[in-house]
């Protein structure tokens, strides 16, 4: 298989080393799975549905049977959980953290935080898991691994609506939230190489299917022979975990951010103004969060 092959050009062996991926069970976090299998890893798959995540686990045992893997529940719109969850994390040696999880045209509501669901799924959460595992995924020489997109750029942010809740365009709406987890996330780690921004491409996963069903019925074909497939999408975040990307850098597939194989490259679809605010209005928003909670 071509993509094993470019796996044995670019990966290192993964054996000893402990990965946790949210969405594991999502279109790209399955074949991102069977790769860290392939490689070694020992697999804390990070879902809302226990039953899709331990039939994830019982599919890759076929495979690959010496694989050492659990699954550990959580709902990213649900905060407490996420923080009791995150505080197990901190416990079990986490050498990896891929923020694979994502929603994009979901009913909206707001959260027990105060924010609209998307922007909480897409960044309250996996950025707060983030923040905390950081210094003890820096101590064992792992990474943070955070999925971004192209839809980061189709908006700017605004102040008096941060979560964008009174937006309607689910584009933008994603967009946004993918904004201040990218930049936000560059702010925190401070041109520190334990991250890794990844940009998988334009694929065919759950995310894509919020058509109409008529007018998903029509293009779902055509989008699986325009778009890269699942499996060479997965190879990009598979390539963050063994390279770090530093302020204004991602990983992404080389030709527009659509097509081929992963490549780093720069990111220059924000200002450094902007970026820094962003990171400011972020750490207002947990510094708040923080407050609540005493």
């Amino acid at each position: 298989m071509k993509y094993l092959k470019w796996i044995n050009k670019h990966c290192n062996s993964l054996c000893g080393k402990t990965v946790a991926i949210s969405g594991a069970t999502g279109g790209i976090g399955v074949e991102v799975c069977n790769y860290l299998a392939y490689l070694g890893a020992d697999l804390i798959c990070l879902d809302r549905n226990a039953d899709k995540s331990n039939k994830l686990i019982e599919n890759l045992k076929i495979k690959f049977p010496k694989l050492n893997a659990k699954h550990i529940s959580v709902d990213l719109e649900d905060f407490d959980r996420v923080v009791n969850v995150t505080n197990q994390l901190k416990k079990l040696n986490i050498d990896y953290l891929i923020l694979n999880a994502g929603a994009y045209k979901i009913p909206r509501h707001k959260c027990s935080t105060g924010f609209d669901n998307v922007f909480q799924i897409n960044f309250v959460s996996p950025y707060y898991i983030a923040r905390e595992l950081m210094p003890y995924i820096k101590e064992r020489g792992g990474r943070v691994i955070a999925v971004s997109s192209i839809a980061h750029n189709y908006s700017i942010i605004d102040v008096n609506d941060i979560d964008f809740s009174s937006r309607t365009a689910s584009s933008k709406v994603y967009g946004n939230a993918k904004r201040y987890l990218t930049f936000a996330l560059y702010g925190l780690f401070d041109n520190n190489t334990t991250l890794s921004i990844v940009h998988p491409g334009i694929t065919f996963t759950n995310i894509t299917n919020h058509y109409p069903k008529l007018i998903f019925a029509l293009i779902k074909h055509p989008m699986k022979i325009i778009f890269i497939n699942r499996q060479k999408a997965a190879l990009n975040l598979i390539l963050g975990l063994f390279n770090g990307t530093k302020h204004n850098e991602w990983i992404g597939p080389n030709l527009f951010n659509v097509w081929g194989f992963p490549k780093k490259k720069k990111l220059i679809t924000c200002s450094e103004q902007e970026a820094n605010l962003i990171y400011k209005i972020t750490e207002n928003i947990f510094d708040n969060i923080e407050e609540k909670k005493q």
